[in-house]
């Protein structure tokens, strides 16, 4: 009696502290990864002085359980897959890749097409890699189609965030909800799922979602456009720079319309030399030939999207430059390595004042070079190494991370030194895109365990250059680190003391008997709705050990009511904190809360009625 009694105790007191946990990451009054931390320390010191005892004497509860989180595969491979994500981003594969289709569909001339051609990409993408650099990557792009339509962006960048969580659904590695049901099942001794073991019924609720979030979706939003926030008008200060046409430019043999040069996106054509000659406005009948020097006036994202696609047209070449120093080409240390962007002010006492870049040699005293001028009471017709600088006016500048930090000891100039941006290290885009695509096959195809594939993907990253140790760092977030840990720690009190079982048991007792398939249907639509209430991992790690209890109360197999968890949970469209994705667009996109709800809400119901209708017939219910 008196075990009973102790287990009951240990139980109630589990539930509790469950609910406490859904109470402050619903307030947010702390942040989460201070109530993460918090809830382990209440769990390290409860189950010490209340310990849960096994048959052999051992407390079942104590800090190695409690704590085993931390090495819990599930969360070494989602920190691991983040690691690559990052790889994939500073190297430029996804953002090139993913310009490249959206652009496919612009000569259409259809808002739709492009847009739905994006969605498409971004929950193919978003099923091998996570979803928040593909998201990041994304925002603009949407934003952009928006602008070049007039239609506004507060219409598409939700939908942008719901087609990355829905192409998550569909593989083990496209969110870590899945991978964390995952573990969670090998925690209790079940089979855990293969790589593609639910795809089947994720794509058919992806497919049936992308549906709504395409044509439906866009109608329930609000307009929320007038300029405020848009990133692509952000920054929005003019730099002078200058192009050089070479043979490899691609606008060699661009032909002006209408005065204009079509193939120059966002940038302002203000003047062209061709030898001693120059062009100014409306450029009639002008064709860029290799050699010609075209002075554009263009914004530091735009420089930096050019730079990265073809780098030495924004490098201005100085022929009559004198250095002040002797160098080498060892020294153009611009050319090579880890490079980054800054800006930085000419002093008002500077020696550079009423200088050419020609007479200064900047670029051999600082190892930098200098992409652009921006002077805020004029815009300049003359080429770039033509312009005497005068006190304020900002250079954009480019270089490895250690020169441009030297940039601060150099009195001429004020660096600014929160505008350094690395920039994407286009070199090593096939390293990266060959390292990911090895850990998804190796993955995919059982060779190796996902945690094998991806710890070893992530290393790879580090070791062949595409990214330093300071990057892999940058990209683990410390808040998945903890609030994995206790939502693992949470779920395993919930299975030792019995509390999984018990919910189990009164669910069915609610369901008065039912068919397996209403009780799946129910138990998914539970899920779902808790998930938009507390974070999506939480929901994972605590119903999953409830779900394989109901699986075998009533004699059917674990595979449904697993996959229930897992989709159900990754269900949160109706508020902005179950999932990063969400929070990523909120702002861009300028929406409140309730604008969550009007557009999610249909969602998880359609997805419901997916699931309920097609997972049954699928797995023999």
């Amino acid at each position: 009696m008196q075990i009973i009694v102790m287990q009951d105790f240990h139980m109630w007191m589990t539930f509790i502290l469950i609910v406490g946990a859904f109470v402050l990451f619903f307030l947010e009054r702390a942040s989460m990864e201070l109530t993460s931390i918090g809830i382990l320390c209440v769990l390290l010191v409860f189950f010490h002085f209340f310990p849960v005892i096994g048959e052999e004497g051992e407390n079942l509860l104590g800090p190695a359980r409690i704590l085993m989180g931390f090495a819990n595969p599930a969360l070494l491979t989602v920190l691991a897959l983040l690691v690559i994500g990052h790889g994939m981003v500073r190297t430029g594969v996804l953002d090139r890749g993913a310009g490249f289709i959206l652009n496919f569909g612009g000569p259409y001339k259809s808002l739709l097409l492009s847009f739905a051609l994006g969605l498409l990409i971004v929950m193919v993408v978003s099923a091998f890699l996570n979803n928040i650099p593909v998201v990041v990557i994304f925002i603009p792009i949407i934003q952009a189609l928006a602008t070049r339509y007039g239609k506004a962006a507060s219409r598409y960048l939700m939908p942008l965030s719901f087609a990355a969580v829905l192409g998550g659904m569909t593989t083990l590695i496209g969110s870590s909800t899945n991978l964390l049901v995952n573990s969670a099942l090998f925690d209790m001794g079940q089979k855990p799922f293969d790589f593609f073991d639910f795809t089947v019924p994720g794509v058919v609720m992806a497919i049936s979602g992308l549906v709504y979030v395409i044509f439906v979706a866009p109608k329930l939003l609000p307009d929320r456009s007038p300029g405020a926030g848009d990133v692509t008008t952000k920054g929005g200060h003019q730099f002078i720079a200058q192009l050089t046409i070479t043979e490899n430019s691609p606008w060699l043999g661009m032909k002006a319309v209408g005065g204009l040069l079509p193939g120059l996106e966002d940038k302002t054509l203000r003047m062209v030399e061709r030898g001693d000659e120059a062009f100014l406005p409306p450029f009639e009948n002008y064709m860029t030939k290799v050699g010609d020097i075209l002075v554009v006036a263009a914004t530091r994202k735009v420089l930096t999207k050019t730079l990265t696609g073809d780098p030495a047209s924004l490098h201005p070449e100085i022929k009559d430059e004198q250095p002040l120093v002797e160098h080498s080409a060892a020294e153009e240390r611009w050319l090579e390595g880890e490079q980054v962007t800054a800006e930085a002010m000419v002093a008002p006492s500077s020696g550079l004042i009423g200088l050419t870049l020609s007479q200064i040699g900047l670029r051999y005293k600082t190892h930098c070079i200098v992409l652009g001028i921006q002077r805020r009471s004029r815009m300049f017709r003359a080429r770039l190494t033509d312009i005497r600088l005068q006190s304020g006016d900002v250079l954009l500048v480019q270089g490895q991370p250690d020169d441009i930090s030297r940039l601060k000891h150099f009195r001429d100039l004020v660096l600014l030194e929160w505008s350094a941006e690395d920039l994407p290290n286009l070199i090593h885009a096939k390293r990266a895109a060959l390292i990911f695509l090895g850990v998804i096959g190796f993955s995919a195809t059982g060779i190796v365990p996902i945690v094998i594939a991806a710890i070893s993907g992530a290393a790879a990253m580090v070791a062949v250059g595409v990214l330093n140790h300071r990057h892999a760092l940058q990209s683990v977030d410390s808040r998945i680190i903890v609030t994995i840990a206790a939502a693992l720690a949470l779920g395993a009190a919930l299975q030792v003391t019995g509390g999984a079982a018990f919910i189990a048991d009164q669910f069915l007792i609610v369901m008065g008997g039912a068919r397996p398939a209403v009780v799946l249907s129910v138990f998914f639509l539970l899920v779902a709705v808790l998930s938009n209430i507390i974070s999506t991992k939480t929901s994972a790690v605590l119903f999953t050990p409830i779900a394989v209890d109901i699986a075998i109360s009533l004699g059917v197999p674990f595979e449904p009511f697993a996959v229930a968890v897992l989709f159900a949970a990754n269900c949160s469209f109706a508020s902005p904190l179950g999932y990063q994705t969400n929070l990523l667009v909120m702002g861009p996109g300028h929406y409140k809360f309730s604008d969550f709800a009007r557009a999610g809400v249909p969602l998880i119901v359609l997805l419901w009625l997916t699931f309920s209708l097609f997972a049954p017939w699928y797995y023999g219910l």
